[in-house]
């Protein structure tokens, strides 16, 4: 019998090919990088399950316009991509609406509930619990007029039980001593825990993986060759061919032009995002830390600190342009004046992006034996062991515990 092909070797694929080889599938992970070598090499290290909120809400709506005016703002977009991103924004808009904001909402809290029963379970059997922090997060603010514009957050985060926790300056400092006075009120995320190092957390599962008998290929995918049964192989950009049983493709913000190959678009973009990576920082934090109100967010992790966020839209092929990643650190230091830059690295990466916020997780519409899981957008290291779980489920015949309907690849 063919292996199942899994195309995409970060976290979501990784999770997927290591799940299904564990029900005693044959499963070939193929990737052009290897394992954990895009955006999740350089995500911000959080299994964020407040953070599932629509990214249409009015909330956003009302700082759009000015973000979009500020250079240094957390969302840029390249005039020159502009025109490509209309469908996308159109849909986006369209998102945005009442009726459809609430099953949004529905979907995001379904996929976060289920975050740590799954990831207690993946991280138990492959043994690395280790990689999994104590601590929480904590979204801080600089007065009262910031957490009331973060309002909207709170009220989902009520809607749906998550929870949270007030606290006041003396309260913040105790937990996070190297904070500015400058922030006087923080919400506290305690089930936001971070990861020690997510790409190592990717490597040591693609490791699981292969001793269960999964093998890994490093290759571009270039096409597919299909009849009426679905798709019999992938092609290889080195001339091979990798015979199909079945194929998932996994690939985050390169998926749509997979997908384009079997004539399935998918309404998915890339949402650049950046990071730096401070060796030497000259202070120690505990949480994980975001400041809404300057669109950044600061992770103790891979040895160091990592400060990250912003939204460029540019594209998949576009130069990295730094100078966002340097206005991250700039704002950083806000937070924390005594923050030291040294030994420090850069990284931009392509976070796999739906207007409406929600991922693509089941069958093709188009192909009998092809299965799509993408579009996570910032929340694939805390959706990837759900999405493994739901997915495996799906692909192996099993009845998942969840309403998949929302989450299908057609909706649009």
């Amino acid at each position: 019998m063919s292996p199942i092909v899994v195309v995409g070797a970060g976290i979501i694929g990784t999770a997927i090919a290591y799940e299904l080889q564990r029900r005693g599938q044959s499963v070939v992970l193929v990737d052009r990088a290897g394992p954990g070598q895009g955006a999740s090499y350089g995500n911000m290290a959080s299994i964020a399950i407040t953070e599932f909120m629509p990214a249409s809400r009015p909330g956003i709506w009302a700082q759009m316009p000015k973000w979009l005016l500020d250079p240094e703002g957390p969302v840029r977009i390249r005039p020159s991509y502009m025109p490509r991103l209309i469908p996308w924004f159109l849909r986006f808009l369209d998102a945005s609406r009442p009726s459809k904001l609430r099953a949004l909402e529905v979907a995001g809290a379904a996929l976060c509930a289920r975050v740590y029963e799954d990831l207690d379970d993946l991280l138990k059997t492959t043994g690395l619990q280790d990689m999994l922090s104590a601590e929480g997060c904590l979204s801080v603010y600089a007065d009262e007029a910031e957490f009331h514009a973060d309002r909207d957050h709170v009220e989902i985060l009520d809607r749906f039980g998550f929870r949270y926790e007030i606290l006041g300056g003396d309260a913040i400092r105790d937990l996070e001593p190297a904070l500015t006075t400058k922030i006087s009120k923080a919400l506290l995320f305690p089930d936001n825990r971070s990861v020690s190092d997510p790409y190592k957390l990717v490597l040591r599962l693609s490791e699981k993986f292969q001793e269960l008998g999964g093998v890994i290929q490093h290759a571009d995918v270039v096409g597919f060759d299909h009849d009426d049964s679905g798709v019999t192989a992938v092609r290889l950009a080195d001339g091979r061919l990798l015979e199909a049983g079945s194929v998932v493709l996994a690939a985050g913000a390169f998926t749509a032009r997979l997908s384009a190959m079997l004539r399935e678009p998918i309404p998915l973009e890339t949402e650049r995002g950046y990071h730096t990576q401070i060796m030497a920082p000259g202070l120690s934090i505990r949480h994980s830390m975001i400041w809404p109100a300057r669109a950044f967010m600061v992770t103790p992790t891979a040895g160091g600190i990592r400060v990250g966020g912003t939204v460029e839209m540019a594209g998949l092929d576009a130069a990295p342009d730094y100078r966002r990643s340097k206005v991250l650190v700039k704002r950083a230091r806000e937070a924390l004046p005594h923050l030291k830059v040294e030994n420090t690295t850069e990284w931009m990466g392509h976070r796999p992006a739906m207007p409406d916020t929600v991922p693509v997780m089941g069958p093709s519409a188009k192909q009998k034996n092809v299965w799509y899981a993408t579009g996570h957008g910032h929340l694939g290291l805390t959706y990837g062991a759900t999405t493994a779980r739901l997915m495996a489920d799906l692909i192996t015949g099993v009845t998942p515990p969840i309403d998949m309907k929302p989450y299908r690849v057609h909706r649009f």
